[in-house]
């Protein structure tokens, strides 16, 4: 893991960004990489993102570019999160992934650390574990335009978690693409306003992911 943030005092709470990749490739990841660059401004957001001045941000840094046959990035988040553990001790972890990256987040959620997961237009094919997601927070931002990962497998996934006792929710970006370019700013803007929400230790989330939450369906925005 590459810390992007280190507050002053001692950590009482981590974000930890994963950015999209590959479905197949054994390529070295690099940060330099079009898929972790476009994460930097929501690096930006996820610090910006809460009046704490305890969080630390971090970001996974993948061995290769694709998830492949073994899920890779899901295992180097798992290592990234015990370097963290290791590092600051327990602390409470919000993650917040891209496409492939949203997926590995989605399946970190296991680790029992990980109490909320913002999932940014993630690959969520069906049959996708959810079994493990009981008590997390889960919150998709997904593009209604999006020709890369499927809206609808997004909704399906979170009406699964639902079912397996998460607090879990969609918002729809109306007019949204995959890249999360077209209405960037939104995007960025609710990306600091849910990971803001998800740190808070309240059992009731409030704001758009609370709202999102306890829509019957995916949410307009």
């Amino acid at each position: 893991m590459v810390v992007r943030h280190r507050p002053a005092a001692s950590p009482g709470a981590a974000v930890v960004v994963l950015h999209g990749g590959r479905e197949h490739s054994r390529e070295a990841s690099r940060g330099w990489h079009l898929a972790a660059l476009r994460m930097r401004p929501v690096l930006r957001a996820a610090v910006a993102a809460t009046d704490r001045q305890d969080v630390l941000v971090g970001e996974v840094r993948y061995r290769y570019r694709g998830w492949n046959a073994t899920a890779d990035p899901v295992h180097d988040t798992v290592r990234a999160l015990d370097e963290l553990r290791r590092t600051v001790g327990e602390v409470p972890v919000t993650l917040v992934g891209h496409s492939m990256g949203g997926r590995a987040a989605l399946r970190a959620a296991a680790d029992p650390a990980v109490r909320g997961v913002l999932a940014l237009a993630p690959w969520c094919p069906p049959g996708e574990p959810v079994d493990h997601l009981g008590g997390k927070r889960i919150v998709v931002l997904h593009g209604d335009r999006d020709r890369v990962t499927d809206p609808g497998e997004s909704a399906d996934y979170v009406r699964r978690a639902r079912r397996a006792a998460a607090q879990a929710g969609i918002v729809l970006v109306r007019r949204g693409d995959h890249a999360m370019l077209r209405r960037c700013a939104d995007w960025h803007r609710a990306t600091a306003a849910i990971v803001a929400q998800l740190l808070r230790p309240e059992p009731v989330i409030e704001g758009l992911a609370g709202e999102a939450c306890a829509a019957d369906g995916p949410l307009p925005w």
